[in-house]
């Protein structure tokens, strides 16, 4: 009894050994939300998520709070244990993740396309049984015609013709508005698929759409370099100032990128992290392009709307690499990533390239 004992508290041991790695891995705070994550990866890692963890981070790219949002939705956290007034996670039982799926808008949208393709469907199916009529019709006329010389036949022929003429302006009516109903619909799933694809907050396409576009790039015989950009103590910004700071220096940030590599993607990768994709550009002159847009930001000097007190300046560090011909968008951004921890390392607000 002692020994199954033992090894239960070993195996708690190694478990909360492991989550302890996985966290400082991928550099993420000790909160309720990433440790009921890990845990919930390395409990099962021949499960769906362990998999999907491990596609993302293949070449040692590290996970994001983001990341960790788009995999387990919104996560619903059990109270944590009270330890001196402080909440912290109870490492003995850990709190458990509930995956809340926040897809209203998209089940609603689908729900919508489906009934405009039934009512579609239904508009045509009538015109083909009216077109099976007028067929049957014709020929109940022409078997008259020629089996009377009677011009009551003709008359009755007329009244068909007329009758046929005004189904067919009708059902011409029904297609029509079926039709526009299809457009309107195809212009919506269109916006639906942009919105997929790009961050609410900053406007930037998001992760799923840079990977896409670097898919094709490297399909090209242009050079390609990304660059991976990381905002300097974010998260002292978010304890001092709040969310909502946060939030506006991410858009600051983010519109000083777009503007500072105007005709070169760039895309919220996760959290405070953004990614810039230079195609066409030698390695001198993305890192030149990059650096304009890192002195730009550094240069800046933000005041906090509610008080106009100064924040002070706001910076972030990059790791840029040249996308060679035999690499994964993994082992890419894994060197781009291992760049960016350099230039922290040496003081911030800097850029690392390998060139």
């Amino acid at each position: 009894m002692a020994s199954a004992v033992d090894n239960s508290s070993k195996a708690s041991d190694r478990l909360y050994a492991a989550i302890g790695e996985f966290l400082a891995r991928h550099r993420l705070s000790v909160d309720p939300v990433h440790y009921a994550f890990a845990h919930k990866v390395l409990s099962d890692q021949r499960g769906p998520l362990a998999a999907e963890v491990a596609r993302i981070t293949d070449g040692g790219v590290r996970l994001s709070s983001r990341d960790i949002e788009e995999l387990g939705g919104r996560a619903v956290i059990g109270a944590p244990a009270s330890v001196g007034g402080d909440s912290v996670p109870n490492l003995s039982s850990p709190p458990q993740l509930t995956v809340v799926a926040d897809n209203t808008k998209a089940q609603s949208l689908v729900a919508r396309a489906q009934m405009q393709v039934e009512d579609f469907g239904d508009t045509v199916r009538a015109m083909h049984a009216d077109t099976r009529g007028f067929g049957q019709d014709l020929r109940a006329s022409r078997d008259a015609i020629r089996a009377s010389r009677d011009t009551s036949a003709i008359d009755e022929v007329v009244r068909m013709a007329s009758s046929m003429l005004d189904r067919v302006s009708s059902a011409e009516a029904r297609l029509q508005e079926a039709t526009h109903e299809a457009d309107r619909l195809r212009r919506e799933l269109e916006l639906a698929r942009d919105d997929a694809r790009r961050d609410p907050l900053t406007g930037l396409p998001n992760r799923r759409a840079f990977e896409d576009a670097y898919a094709a790039a490297v399909t090209s015989s242009d050079p390609v370099c990304v660059a991976i950009c990381d905002v300097d103590k974010f998260k002292s910004v978010n304890d001092r100032f709040g969310h909502a700071v946060g939030d506006r220096v991410l858009k600051a940030i983010a519109e000083a990128l777009r503007t500072g590599c105007d005709e070169h993607l760039v895309a919220r990768y996760g959290g405070e992290e953004f990614v810039v994709m230079f195609t066409g550009l030698t390695p001198d002159d993305a890192l030149s392009t990059l650096e304009g847009a890192r002195a730009a930001v550094a240069a800046k000097r933000y005041r906090l709307r509610e008080t106009d007190a100064p924040l002070g300046a706001v910076t972030f560090s990059a790791g840029l690499t040249l996308v060679e011909p035999d690499d994964t968008i993994g082992s890419a951004m894994g060197r781009a990533d291992r760049l960016l921890y350099v230039a922290k390392e040496d003081g911030r607000n800097r850029i690392h390239s390998d060139r």
